[in-house]
């Protein structure tokens, strides 16, 4: 007879704790619309997204430079990219949680992507196959996931059929570029990772004409060249240059798409 009171869904521990330390200890924009229509100069007079920006840029230009030295001189300096290297990473996980992305399914795709983003820097500090494989296979989890949290935002086809072709041509050249410095244990997983990144950036490409469809697109493809620079590292000619404008064009690529995240 008597309407029983709806109970509130319980919410486990993880997420209680997410949503704290999102909500409290870092302040951050209520909407998601103040990214979208602020200019650069108010986005980085905004604490909550200054102070990870302002982290990463300092890890960041100290990680290129420890790089180059350790290119050098491998025995001083190995100690330096095992500390910046995981600064560089949290920053930009600082920043997606700040701009919003627990808060809607879009953002946690995001954050998932960065988190194996993540998982593949640290597996990518050691000279090592095994962990460049390990880094490998996480950075391709972080690439289907960037797919999908795009997927989530796709309304329809629109005018993206010339880039989509240029993107596809791209890739077929990239793939041609590596081909013959790959051993035959290497073809199939890096043909696969550029397939799944091709995808990806097909997938960013196709919301261009989305809220923010700019930003996802220049994060994504910051993204995939930065990695020819890991792969003319690995596979075609070691050299402290490739550092120089593949570290920060990749972590420049992740805040960006950091940036894109929406609240619910």
């Amino acid at each position: 007879m008597f309407a029983q009171e709806k109970k509130p869904k319980s919410t486990t521990s993880p997420v209680i704790f997410w949503r704290w330390l999102s909500d409290n200890r870092f302040p951050r924009p209520t909407t998601h619309a103040c990214l979208r229509k602020s200019t650069p100069v108010q986005l980085l007079t905004n604490p909550a997204l200054l102070f990870p920006v302002l982290l990463s840029l300092v890890s960041v230009t100290a990680l290129t430079v420890a790089d180059w030295r350790y290119h050098h001189s491998p025995e001083k300096t190995p100690w330096l990219r095992y500390l910046l290297k995981p600064i560089a990473a949290c920053a930009f996980l600082w920043l997606a949680i700040n701009a919003g992305a627990l808060d809607s399914d879009y953002g946690r795709w995001i954050f998932a992507a960065l988190l194996f983003c993540a998982l593949g820097d640290l597996c990518l500090m050691f000279k090592n196959e095994a962990f460049f494989l390990s880094g490998l296979g996480a950075f391709l989890c972080g690439h289907l996931l960037f797919a999908v949290a795009f997927w989530l935002l796709f309304t329809g086809f629109s005018q993206t059929s010339f880039l989509t072709l240029a993107l596809l041509l791209i890739a077929f050249i990239s793939l041609r570029w590596l081909w013959p410095y790959l051993g035959n244990d290497m073809k199939i997983p890096v043909l696969v990772y550029i397939c799944v990144i091709t995808a990806m950036l097909i997938s960013a490409a196709l919301t261009l004409t989305e809220p923010g469809g700019l930003l996802r697109f220049a994060g994504a493809l910051g993204f995939a060249i930065s990695d020819l620079a890991v792969a003319r590292q690995q596979f075609v000619k070691p050299s402290p240059s490739n550092g120089l404008w593949g570290t920060p064009l990749y972590f420049s690529s992740q805040m960006l798409l950091a940036c894109s995240c929406q609240p619910g």
